[in-house]
């Protein structure tokens, strides 16, 4: 019987698959999208810059740039659903990131983005081996005053690679 491994060397293992699944996606790194992980459960952190501003009568963050947070928390959720029981055995450079494509997305603006770091949380509803659908909301000082959220289909990909 294989003794199990220190908790250290599995969150390390865990962390550094994570990152390398967030550094497959440029616009995430542009948008300077993080994600805290406890766990299995990820949150996801858009951390307030100006450049994000697209009304600045208000402020109030850019619809795009609120959009492209909801659907790349939905993909990095997902994805990283597929590659979880991976990463247990694995080393993180022995895991293949494969992304899930998006096949469409519907985000509803319930307030705005106020001018400070924003979080969200996807939630799969539906997972299959080629489908998946998701459920995204972001807020920012309360959780349960969310400022935008979003319902998107996935189509998944091959497990074979």
């Amino acid at each position: 019987m294989r003794k199990p491994e220190p908790v250290q060397v599995v969150k390390q293992r865990r962390d550094a698959a994570l990152e390398r699944l967030i550094q497959s996606m440029p616009y995430s790194r542009f948008l300077g999208i993080q994600f805290d992980r406890r766990g299995d459960e990820l949150t996801a952190v858009l951390p307030f810059k100006d450049d994000l501003i697209g009304n600045p009568i208000l402020p109030a963050i850019h619809g795009g740039a609120t959009a492209a947070f909801l659907e790349t928390a939905a993909i990095v959720e997902l994805a990283w659903s597929m590659i979880w029981s991976d990463i247990e055995g694995e080393e993180p450079q022995g895991v293949k990131v494969r992304l899930p494509k998006t096949i469409d997305i519907t985000v509803d603006y319930l307030r705005s983005g106020l001018p400070r770091d924003a979080y969200a949380r996807a939630r799969i509803t539906r997972a299959g081996r080629r489908y998946a659908s998701v459920h995204v909301e972001a807020w920012q000082d309360n959780r349960e005053r969310p400022f935008a959220q979003a319902t998107g289909h996935f189509l998944m990909p091959s497990r074979d690679g």
